[in-house]
């Protein structure tokens, strides 16, 4: 047994385990708790074990350099995945805006795939998302950068780019972007309850003896609902643009990373 088995690539194998690990701690789709424990765990060894006779392994020696190598297989795991998360998080900021002007902002409810609390509205478009991308292949997409990340950066060498401030200020314009798409998202149904206040402001003043509080808030359930039906093939072409920005991104910070 230990003659089939190369005792000087077991160093690799443990850099390709920690880096398909971090990415599945943050990466959407595999890092939730919907998913169990054993099954990320099974599924890490399993992935890395055929990384490991596609990926060129180089000599990796146990000295003192092993373990920065390890932190940064780590770090670059734990930051390409966050980028993809980060992008995604615009259906959740996106919700936000929209449940803040139908009322139901303090309804949150449970994630039960992060455990934090998220809008109704936002719970809902986030789920047709997952479901959307799942069906176009996308989490093929991102087990195939977890593989390509070798290309940009190497096992053997050290993410020279982590010291530099482009990687910081990519994340940040990256932050701004996902803002961007989110307000993209909400605009069509927070336009239309905006018109929705001031008729309900003029009618409040013309009207005094109607009680626009209690018209109000079911007129713009009513008018939110009809207009997330209609604009609900625009917001398909958003989730495309949300997925090209989101792969992209994990590209470009690979790229800079690598230095």
């Amino acid at each position: 047994m230990l003659d089939v088995i190369d005792l000087t690539k077991v160093p690799a194998f443990l850099l390709i385990l920690v880096r398909v690990t971090a990415f599945f701690v943050t990466l959407p789709l595999f890092s939730y708790k919907n998913v169990p424990t054993p099954h990320k765990i099974g599924f890490s060894f399993f992935l890395t074990w055929v990384m490991y006779y596609t990926v060129d392994i180089p000599i990796v020696v146990i000295n003192e350099t092993f373990l920065l190598l390890i932190l940064k297989e780590a770090v670059v795991g734990l930051a390409i995945g966050f980028i993809a998360y980060l992008i995604l998080s615009a259906i959740q900021i996106a919700g936000g805006f929209i449940d803040f002007q139908m009322g139901f902002a303090i309804a949150n409810v449970i994630d039960p795939r992060t455990g934090a609390q998220s809008p109704l509205i936002g719970q809902y478009l986030y789920t047709i998302t997952l479901l959307f991308f799942l069906a176009v292949n996308g989490h093929h997409l991102l087990l195939d950068g977890m593989f390509y990340s070798y290309e940009a950066i190497p096992m053997q060498q050290m993410a020279t780019g982590l010291g530099n401030d482009a990687v910081a200020s990519y994340v940040i314009e990256t932050f701004n972007k996902m803002f961007i798409v989110a307000f993209q998202m909400a605009i069509p149904i927070v336009g239309c309850l905006f018109l929705v206040d001031v008729a309900l402001g003029i009618v409040a003043r013309t009207v005094p003896q109607l009680n626009v509080f209690v018209v109000g808030l079911p007129l713009k359930i009513l008018v939110s609902f009809v207009v997330i039906f209609i604009s609900f093939g625009m917001f398909t072409i958003l989730m495309r643009e949300l997925f090209e920005l989101m792969f992209v991104s994990m590209r470009d910070v690979m790229r800079l990373m690598g230095g």
